[in-house]
């Protein structure tokens, strides 16, 4: 192995939708059945502090691939487009020499389906130009939208997302068998992009049967009666204050089922690189878009920014290069993955990106102090979905260090203490010891951010 091939690793980079940090078992939840991807994380690092850019999908995906704000870009909704003149990650693989690939989901709306990739053998579910209809799910359609249907039409069953992750998983093993049979003169570099577990919370029977005696109810079954009245107009206005217990439970041991198939999906591409002696020289990313609630204050997909929706899962394998079975605790945002892995394979990062690379939280040296890196999330919607008629508002969090400032344009801000008060039962914002970190926090938000602008633009 020459010295070249030694800085330019392959490169798995594994995607999923909608996958909540919290549910693996590496992550201390005893419900979720994810041998491989606990595996991973014994073999790599673990991210137990990665932060989604949007809890929204498109604008989340969409910085990632850029490493810049949806704010900088434009792309705040699912009905956003990133222009193509913004160079993604992809891009700077490419200028290096990888051929990057992608199998599967991109969610990027538009004429532009490739975005830096020059492989793309599978695309995403439904048509991906503006004012065209979705694909329909058949007798589970609605349920994949956040709609109180995704909850009362869950449990056992079968999904064309489920169908489709099946394609995308024989389309993966293909590329890389057929990799390990050529002469390997070059690094690969393949994307895997599932739909799980994305809604509809719907598993098939034996995946269901596996989770259905752990799974537990949410720890926090029902909304505060001090609950945000941002959070309470949500809540609202998708009609799951009455959703009944059986329905809860049928749901999330759905969702649980899915991450169990998932999981085993990711132990079929491992077992590849295994069985043709490519894990030493394999760099493996796993990261999802954003969380889910799956039942947590009441509450059932995304779009807020408590723990359950913005942490996401993300972890990273390089024998020999990224410490083995660590767990690393500084926050990083997953819009500075794409620089972080330009970094490691010693490709130059974006130029014009804001979220730079974290790589050197890899090496086992870096002790910054956490409150120097803050981290920022962004909702911003209009009305033209329909669920997200009636509730669209301006919203940006910062998290530093221990805290978490959750601003809402024309409404209360949000501020708790994450070290005490993991599970954000305690708002803050009220309380005078921290008029001075309020201030601080605020500043942050609104230093380059205006919610009047972006209003304007999205109108």
């Amino acid at each position: 192995m020459n010295s070249d091939r030694v800085k330019r690793p392959n490169i798995l980079y594994i995607f999923s939708d909608q996958h909540a940090a919290r549910v693996m078992g590496c992550a201390g939840d005893t419900a979720a059945d994810t041998p491989n991807l606990d595996r991973l994380a014994n073999e790599g690092t673990r991210f137990t502090r990665a932060y989604c850019p949007s809890p929204v999908c498109l604008p989340a995906r969409m910085s990632m691939l850029t490493g810049k704000m949806p704010y900088e870009q434009s792309c705040w909704t699912n009905d956003d487009i990133l222009d193509s003149a913004i160079p993604t990650w992809l891009h700077g693989l490419g200028a290096t020499g990888y051929q990057p690939a992608l199998v599967g989901r991109m969610h990027s709306l538009g004429p532009d389906q490739m975005r830096g990739y020059v492989q793309r053998p599978i695309g995403d579910h439904s048509p991906t130009w503006p004012g065209v209809h979705r694909r329909s799910l058949g007798v589970l359609n609605n349920t994949n939208s956040p709609l109180v249907d995704s909850i009362t039409k869950s449990g056992v069953g079968q999904s064309s997302y489920q169908v489709m992750d099946q394609d995308i998983l024989a389309q993966s093993l293909s590329f890389l068998k057929n990799y390990a049979d050529s002469d390997r003169a070059e690094p690969f570099c393949l994307s895997v992009s599932f739909m799980l577990p994305h809604a509809p919370y719907v598993a098939n029977q034996e995946d269901f049967d596996a989770v259905k005696d752990a799974v537990q109810p949410p720890s926090q079954p029902q909304a505060p009666n001090n609950e945000h009245p941002w959070i309470r107009t949500w809540r609202e206005a998708k009609e799951i204050s009455a959703t009944s217990t059986e329905d809860v439970m049928r749901a999330r041991r759905g969702y649980y089922g899915l991450v169990r198939q998932l999981d085993r999906h990711i132990g079929s591409l491992l077992s590849v690189l295994d069985d043709n002696d490519l894990a030493n020289d394999t760099l493996v990313v796993y990261v999802s878009d954003h969380g889910d609630h799956i039942g947590e204050r009441g509450l059932f997909w995304k779009h807020t920014f408590f723990e359950e929706s913005i942490n996401v899962p993300l972890i990273m394998r390089w024998p020999d290069r990224i410490p083995a079975g660590a767990e690393q605790h500084q926050p990083v945002s997953t819009g500075s993955l794409g620089n972080t892995i330009l970094s490691l394979v010693g490709a130059l990062e974006l130029p014009n990106a804001s979220m730079r690379s974290f790589a050197d939280l890899l090496d086992g040296q870096a002790v910054a102090p956490l409150k120097e890196t803050p981290i920022f999330i962004e909702h911003c919607t209009d009305d033209l979905p329909s669920w997200a008629e009636g509730y669209s508002v301006q919203q940006r969090a910062v998290i530093w260090g221990r805290y978490k400032l959750v601003y809402y344009h024309s409404y209360p801000m949000q501020l708790f203490d994450l070290q005490d008060d993991p599970l954000e039962r305690i708002d803050l914002i009220d309380n005078p010891k921290f008029e001075e970190l309020k201030a601080e926090l605020l500043n942050l938000i609104l230093l380059h951010w205006s919610p009047e602008k972006i209003a304007a633009k999205i109108e």
